[in-house]
C-alpha cells in the first residue's frame, strides 16, 4: 500500500440520507477513503464523493446512524479504496464490502487493488468469438454466450432469474478444452432465502471451491450496494489477468444497484432524470459492464451475466433500456411461459446475442448451426402468430400449414425450451433436437437452411 497522510476532522456540519457533510476540510481528493469515528469509538468507512473548496461531501457504506455532528471524528486517510486480492479467495464469501463472512480468515494480500479497475485499451481487447456451452439449448442454440461477452438477463419480480444464473454458473464451459469457469457472484439486495439459495446450490454441486461470493443483503445498508459490484469485477481481473483464469461474472440484482444510486442522487439534490435516476446512470453502469472481455495476450478472461429484474416486466424502463444499450444483448424472460410451468422461461423472440455469429460454425460448433437457428426462429414466430390468430378466428378457420406452425410452436416450448433445472445438454444434443421439431415442416418450408445441410443433417436423409 502507497504511504499516506491522514488528516482528521470533527466538523461534520450535516447528515442527509447515506452523505455527510465536512466543512473546514483541506487538500481532500475525490474518490479519497474516509474513516468515520462514532462516539461510543465504533468505526464506519466511507468515500469521498465531492470536494470543493473547504467542503467535502462523505457517502458512508454503512449507512449514518449513529453520527453525532457534535462529536463524531472524521479521518481522511489519503487513500483511495483498494481491495486485497489473492488466490486464496477462491472458495470464500464476502459481504459486501470485501469482509470474510464465512467464519474463515482475513485475506492475505498478494496485491491491494483499486477498486475502480484499470481501464482496457480498447486496441488491447481480443475480439470475443469462443462458443460457451451453458447446457441450456436456448442459450446455446439461438442466443450464444461466446467467451469475454457481457449478456444480461432481464427477468421480473418472482421469475426464476436465480435458479437460470446458478445454472450456467454450474455448467459453462468453453468448448475444446471443457475448462470449467470459476464464478466471481456479487449479489446486492438480495433476500437472506436468495442468498442461501445459491450457496446451497453450490455446495450441492461442489461449485462452491470455484467460486468467490459477495453477498450484500436487502437488510444491508443501501450505499454498500455502489460497492459491492467493483469488489467483485476487482476479484475477477485479478484471477483473470493475473492468475490466467477464465471467469464469469455473475451480478444479482443490478435494479438494486440503480435503485442505490437514485438515493444518493436524491441526498445529493441533483436533478433528476427519466422516473427519478440520475443522468449519469448510463455513464455509472457502462464503468461496471465494460470490465468484462478478453484481452490481447492474456489467457484469462471475463465474462458477465448481470441479472436484472424489469419493473412491472417493462424492458422499456430506464435500467434494462441502458443496459440494451452498452451489453451484447440480454437473454429475456417470459412470464406467460413461466406460469405455463416452462422452465427456463426464455423467450427468444426479443432475446439477442449480437456476438453469436462470432462463435458458431464448424470449427467452433457445427456447420448447420446457423441455418438451424435462424429456422427455429422463424418457425416459432410464424407459430406464436398463429396462436395470436386462433384466439380471434378460431382454429377451425386456419389451414394445414398454419397448423403446422402452430403444432410446431406447441412442441418447440415442450421439447426444445423446457429443461430440467440439471439437465446439461451439448450442442450436438441441441441442434439434432432442432432437427427433430423441424420434421413437422415440409422440406420446402425449410429456406432459411443451405440444402446441402438440409442432406446431411435431416433426420430424413440421416436414417437413409
Amino acid at each position: 500500500m502507497s504511504k499516506t497522510t491522514t488528516r482528521e476532522y470533527t466538523t461534520v456540519r450535516e447528515v442527509a440520507g447515506p452523505l455527510m457533510v465536512v466543512e473546514g476540510v483541506e487538500g481532500v481528493a475525490y474518490g479519497e477513503i474516509v474513516d468515520v469515528v462514532l462516539p461510543d469509538g465504533g468505526t464506519k468507512r466511507g468515500q469521498v464523493l465531492e470536494s470543493r473548496k473547504g467542503v467535502a461531501v462523505v457517502q458512508v457504506f454503512e449507512g449514518t446512524s449513529g453520527i453525532d455532528t457534535l462529536s463524531t471524528k472524521v479521518r481522511f486517510t489519503g487513500d483511495i479504496m483498494r481491495m486485497p486480492v489473492s488466490m486464496d479467495m477462491m472458495g470464500r464469501i464476502f459481504d459486501g464490502l470485501g469482509r470474510p463472512i464465512d467464519g474463515g480468515p482475513e485475506i492475505i494480500a498478494e496485491e491491494y487493488l483499486d477498486i475502480a479497475g484499470a481501464s482496457i485499451n480498447p486496441t488491447a481487447r481480443a475480439f470475443p468469438n469462443e462458443f460457451i456451452q451453458t447446457g441450456i439449448s436456448t442459450i446455446d442454440g439461438n442466443n450464444t454466450l461466446v467467451r469475454g461477452q457481457k449478456l444480461p438477463i432481464m427477468s421480473g419480480a418472482g421469475l426464476p432469474h436465480n435458479d437460470l444464473a446458478a445454472q450456467i454458473a454450474r455448467q459453462a464451459k468453453v468448448r475444446g478444452t471443457e475448462e470449467p469457469f470459476s464464478v466471481v457472484f456479487a449479489a446486492m439486495g438480495i433476500t437472506h432465502e436468495e442468498a442461501s439459495f445459491f450457496m446451497r446450490d453450490f455446495e450441492r454441486t461442489g461449485a462452491l471451491e470455484r467460486i468467490v461470493a459477495f453477498i450484500n443483503l436487502a437488510d444491508d445498508p443501501a450505499i454498500e450496494r455502489i460497492i459491492t459490484p467493483r469488489m467483485a469485477l476487482t476479484a475477477a481481473e485479478y484471477l483473470a489477468y493475473t492468475c490466467d483464469m477464465h471467469i464469469l461474472v455473475v451480478l444479482t440484482d443490478m435494479t438494486n444497484y440503480c435503485e442505490a444510486l437514485r438515493e444518493i442522487s436524491a441526498a445529493r439534490e441533483e436533478v433528476p432524470g427519466r422516473r427519478g435516476y440520475p443522468g449519469y446512470m448510463y455513464t455509472d453502469l457502462a464503468t461496471l459492464y465494460e470490465r468484462a472481455g478478453r484481452v490481447r495476450g492474456a489467457k484469462g478472461s471475463i465474462t458477465q451475466v448481470p441479472i436484472l429484474s424489469m419493473p412491472d416486466d417493462d424492458i422499456t424502463h430506464p435500467i434494462p433500456d441502458l443496459t440494451g444499450y452498452i451489453t451484447e444483448g440480454q437473454f429475456v424472460l417470459s412470464r406467460e411461459m413461466h406460469r405455463r410451468g416452462i422452465y427456463p422461461p426464455v423467450d427468444i423472440l426479443p432475446s439477442l446475442s449480437r456476438l453469436m455469429n462470432e462463435g458458431i460454425g464448424a470449427e467452433r460448433t457445427r456447420d448447420d448451426h446457423s441455418g438451424v437457428s435462424n429456422q427455429l426462429y422463424a418457425g416459432y414466430a410464424e407459430g406464436r402468430d398463429m396462436r395470436d390468430l386462433v384466439a380471434v378466428v378460431g382454429e377451425e378457420a386456419l389451414s394445414t400449414r398454419d397448423r403446422l406452425y402452430l403444432k410446431f410452436a406447441d412442441r418447440f416450448e415442450k421439447e426444445y425450451v423446457t429443461q430440467e433445472r440439471d439437465e446439461d445438454r451439448t450442442i450436438e444434443q441441441t441442434l439434432d433436437l432442432g432437427w427433430e421439431l423441424l420434421t413437422d415442416l415440409p422440406e420446402g418450408e425449410l429456406k432459411r437452411i443451405d440444402e446441402k445441410y438440409i442432406k446431411k443433417y435431416h433426420p430424413k436423409y440421416r436414417t437413409a
